[in-house]
């Protein structure tokens, strides 16, 4: 075993750890039944009861019709502007019309406008759609009135309040609450029996219907779809899956959310609160989320509250711990978590001395280099010894052909004469292969390296390396420099290390590197610059040993 043969194990375990990830989705929990019998307890207002009269239940608008509470007056568009975004909320339906991101933008170009969260448009697919005693899908979509057109948050929280009367005589009254510095939205929604004479029962819900926030995503290693955190476990359900029918999950939910690589929109429900969410898609990757609750009895003018948190952002890790409710298990790194975690707070505590991302992931390599100095160096003398022993090696092969029992304790017995191990050149790449993925989770999933510019043609480090030359260059659209420079790196390095393979097997290892190029030409650059980084580093450590000898 050598440091060849370490190289095919990282490219196996790469492989399958892709593959896994490509080809394979967690088990979806099993299916909850739908339909409620209890009614619940009230939070608010006048307490819902069961019914001792007849109940009159609540019935949909035809699906084309909006309700209308004033005339069929068309709903507004009321603004609200905070540090972190800009929002609009439709009085036709209530649900958020736009929300765009300040601190990030659609595109690298610095003239590109602020990240949109909200792809879609119909009334009933806006995100915070709600609907009591009938589906969302099956609900008319009623015309609010909102207390103002224009908010602007400073300072202290502000709230907007809109209120709409149904014909069932159901009244509802949605307020929403602001923060200046924070993603987090309180969401609550009163729903009032106004009839003196009929008992009302329904269940709530609040929908959120998503598509990509980024068109043309082409990362298939990162997860993006719906996700759930409930009984302090996080679930993941792919669009394939629902595809195939919907999902249902029934319980105490801590949060309901749709996420891509650096993004998500969320809902948190009122903590405590028995709920249901249903998952379908409507085609084109579009995804309708509904987050339900409990029936209830409403009396006569009796009323009933809902509350929820919800959260419109990005999925930085800090960002999300600060807003709390667990929001922060949504940044997963699968099986290397434990890892990558560490290595994230790493390269942002560089950052903010470095005010560098490509320089923050520099030293971070040459941490970790460090860290593992002593094992490599101990292997790669291991390897060089083992590279002298050849010549013994071969002559008990050729003395003990035929006694393989003979030939393994002479081998043993020169092992231990010399004081070599024969696995010690393995060892340390063996060790790090873990380290390895995790900062290549790291680097390929973290928001702060989206857009993030290194220096000369790298301006950011989530994208492929390229540099552009004045015309394009079919299918790359620009030379891969840093990770034909990585390429280079590993195949000066292939010539430095000692090598115990006969000349043929020595001459396939030679293709390593270039399988390595392709494998990393459409890596995120920083990715690239890591390995790059670390090569340069240990040919340095070879040439010590080397010099020493």
């Amino acid at each position: 075993m050598d440091t060849q043969r370490a190289f095919i194990a990282i490219v196996l375990s790469l492989a399958i750890l892709l593959g896994y990830q490509y080809f394979f989705a967690p088990p979806p929990a099993p299916e909850m039944a739908q339909e409620v019998q209890q009614p619940a307890v009230d939070t608010g207002g006048t307490s819902p009861a069961t019914a001792t009269a007849p109940v009159q239940a609540i019935t949909a608008a035809p699906a084309e019709e909006p309700l209308a509470s004033d005339n069929n007056r068309q709903g507004r568009d009321i603004t609200v502007e905070t540090n972190l975004y800009s929002g609009v909320i439709s009085e036709t339906g209530g649900g958020i019309k736009s929300f765009k991101l300040k601190k990030y933008r659609e595109q690298l170009n610095p003239q590109s406008d602020p990240k949109e969260l909200i792809k879609t448009t119909a009334p009933r697919e806006l995100p915070l759609f709600f609907s009591w005693g009938v589906e969302p899908q099956k609900a008319g979509v009623p015309v609010y009135q909102a207390d103002r057109e224009k908010l602007q948050v400073s300072g202290t929280e502000k709230s907007i309040t809109l209120q709409s009367q149904l014909p069932s005589g159901l009244e509802l009254t949605r307020t929403m609450t602001f923060s200046e510095d924070s993603y987090l939205i309180n969401l609550t929604v009163d729903v009032r029996n106004t009839s003196s004479e009929h008992q009302l029962q329904g269940a709530p819900f609040l929908s959120m219907t998503n598509k990509p926030f980024t068109e043309n995503d082409a990362n298939k290693f990162i997860f993006k779809g719906p996700a759930l955190y409930k009984n302090g476990a996080l679930e993941e359900i792919k669009t394939d899956d629902l595809k195939k029918g919907d999902q249902t999950r029934k319980g105490k939910l801590t949060w309901v959310a749709y996420e891509d690589t650096y993004f998500m929109t969320c809902i948190i429900p009122d903590a405590g609160s028995q709920e249901s969410v249903d998952f379908a898609t409507t085609g084109n990757d579009t995804v309708a989320t509904v987050v339900g609750g409990d029936v209830v009895v409403l009396p006569p003018q009796s009323q009933k509250r809902y509350s929820y948190t919800i959260y419109f952002g990005p999925k930085e890790l800090r960002t999300l711990k600060t807003a709390g409710h667990d929001l922060d298990k949504i940044v997963n790194f699968g099986w290397f978590d434990l890892l990558a975690k560490p290595m994230l707070y790493l390269l942002n505590f560089l950052y903010g001395f470095l005010h560098n991302y490509g320089l923050a992931i520099i030293l971070v390599t040459v941490i970790i280099k460090a860290l593992f100095w002593p094992i490599a160096h101990k292997g790669m003398k291991s390897m060089k010894t083992l590279q002298k022993l050849q010549p013994k090696m071969a002559k008990l092969r050729e003395k003990y052909a035929n006694d393989k029992e003979r030939l393994n304790k002479e081998m043993i017995q020169l092992y231990q004469t010399y004081k070599v191990n024969p696995m010690g050149g393995c060892l340390p790449m063996i060790l790090q292969i873990p380290v390895f993925f995790a900062l290549y989770k790291v680097l390929l999933q973290t928001i702060e390296l989206r857009h993030a510019p290194f220096m000369l043609w790298i301006t950011d480090l989530s994208a492929p390396d390229r540099l552009y030359i004045g015309f394009d260059i079919p299918v790359l659209h620009g030379i891969p420099v840093l990770t034909l420079l990585m390429g280079a790196s590993m195949f000066l390095q292939q010539k430095m290390t000692p090598s115990t393979l006969d000349p043929t097997q020595a001459r396939i290892m030679m293709f390593l590197p270039v399988v390595f190029t392709f494998m990393f030409i459409n890596f995120a650059s920083g990715l690239v610059l890591y390995w790059f980084v670390n090569n340069l580093l240990a040919m340095a450590q070879q040439y010590v040993i080397n010099k020493a000898d």
